[in-house]
């Protein structure tokens, strides 16, 4: 046998098999850049008796914008990217390395499931492939990038991401779309299903992307958020145009370079990730907000996010405190609540408040009180903090007092109670501050706190 033939028979019958996922690869990453591992890997399908080149599924290292990455792509050609048990000790092998070398992962995901013919073996994989990649989850980070419908066990793999991209042809369902529809009596095409404008409650960090290319693009400036904490930038600039309107848009013009994470969900709160005077930050900014399970979900697992990789994490509150409903009142949003504050005390990474609105009941004690770890608090001077929303809801409260004076206490609450300089009195809040000076303020926190 001719050995020198039969690699070129190998690596060509591999080519051909893997030919779409590389052209995927290749928009990725930077020109000439990817390595492949475990290039060579074949197995047997006993149901279809063909060869899965690769696995049916390519597996390397490359750089974007300089920076390393591991990657998995899923080849659709190849079993129509179903799992085998091979397949997922592949990747897990990669994780393995990954986790070794402190390197991200970007996933390449369009898969149908599992691959019919493997039994339990295949769970074993997924179980291992699973696992592997919940251990590195808040150690490096994981990107999803779904090129086509992502069905099955393969979606579990993408929600234990940091960040997961969309196009208008990405699915991510458990399973089958059609199954799901049918079962519904509906008529639905999959992106209705499991499409990014569908999945509203998943709480999937999710953002949309026209294409590879600006999901590459993404990647790298998140990256360089992490990588490089602080970059030159214009420091004592006002913003005028903020002390005539406070309110969530006008709130972004603090931040410089922003990527929202998570917009398809509980869009009333803004998880970005930005920089303020070049200085990298996870910020969420509050639009007017009323507390339920899915804005504090969404809120906890970017704090977590944030406290993982080291980036201090501002609050811009506008939170009138938990919504008063019998539904929400029945959901997880207790225990989200406990869960969240447990990330905010297991951390060192810098955090700081603004009261840009209304800080109202668990909205203060939750996102803006020294006593859940806030290094740095300020409010600004239009804000308002108070126990109630307004003098009706305090009313409520103490109306039954025989000395209550209706006409009085009004008055009280909103003169002092609800000011803000009420808080900064008694030593809540640092300073209460013209509205067009708060990024400066935020620059010297966040310069301080860093060193």
């Amino acid at each position: 046998m001719d050995k020198i033939q039969e690699l070129r028979k190998r690596k060509d019958m591999l080519k051909n098999a893997c030919k779409e996922v590389r052209k995927e690869i290749e928009a990725f990453v930077d020109d000439g850049s990817f390595v492949e591992l475990a290039a060579l890997s074949f197995s047997q399908s006993a149901l279809f008796d063909a060869k899965a080149c690769g696995e049916g599924v390519v597996t390397g290292f490359a750089t974007i914008g300089g920076f390393p990455f591991y990657l998995v792509a899923q080849n659709f050609d190849v079993f129509s990217g179903g799992l085998t048990k091979a397949n997922c000790e592949k990747i897990a092998k990669t994780l393995n390395s990954a986790e070794k070398n402190n390197t991200p992962v970007i996933y390449l995901l369009h898969s149908q499931g599992v691959s019919v013919g493997e039994g339990v073996n295949v769970l074993e994989g997924i179980s291992e492939l699973l696992l592997k990649a919940t251990q590195l989850k808040g150690t490096v980070m994981q990107y999803a990038y779904l090129s086509g419908g992502v069905y099955g066990s393969v979606a579990a793999l993408a929600s234990v991401c940091d960040v997961v991209f969309f196009e208008d042809k990405s699915v991510l369902s458990i399973n089958s779309p059609l199954v799901l529809a049918a079962k519904e009596n509906k008529n639905l095409k999959p992106e209705e299903v499991g499409g990014y404008a569908a999945l509203t409650n998943a709480g999937l960090p999710a953002v949309k992307v026209k294409n590879i290319g600006e999901a590459s693009e993404i990647i790298r400036k998140i990256t360089d958020f992490i990588s490089l904490p602080m970059t030159d930038a214009e420091l004592n600039k006002p913003i005028a145009a903020l002390n005539k309107k406070v309110d969530a848009e006008t709130v972004k013009s603090v931040l410089e370079n922003g990527i929202e994470i998570g917009a398809n969900s509980s869009p009333e709160i803004k998880t970005i990730l930005a920089r303020i005077g070049g200085i990298s930050v996870a910020a969420v900014i509050f639009d007017h907000v009323k507390l339920n399970f899915g804005n504090v979900r969404k809120i906890k697992n970017f704090a977590e996010l944030a406290c993982c990789y080291g980036l201090p994490f501002i609050t811009f509150v506008d939170c009138i405190g938990v919504e008063p409903s019998i539904a929400v009142n029945n959901s997880g949003v207790l225990k989200e609540i406990a869960e969240y504050l447990s990330i905010l005390d297991a951390t060192d990474t810098a955090k700081i408040a603004v009261v840009t609105g209304k800080a109202v009941g668990l909205g203060y004690s939750l996102f803006a009180s020294k006593s859940v770890g806030f290094d740095y608090s300020f409010a600004l001077a239009t804000s308002q903090i108070s126990l109630f929303e307004n003098e009706a809801g305090a009313e409520i409260e103490y109306s039954s007092d025989k000395n209550f004076d209706k006409e009085k206490f009004s008055k009280i609450y909103a003169d002092e109670h609800a000011d803000p300089v009420n808080a900064a009195k008694n030593g809540y809040l640092d300073d209460v501050v013209e509205p067009q000076f708060m990024k400066q303020y935020l620059i010297a926190a966040l310069q301080t706190l860093l060193n």
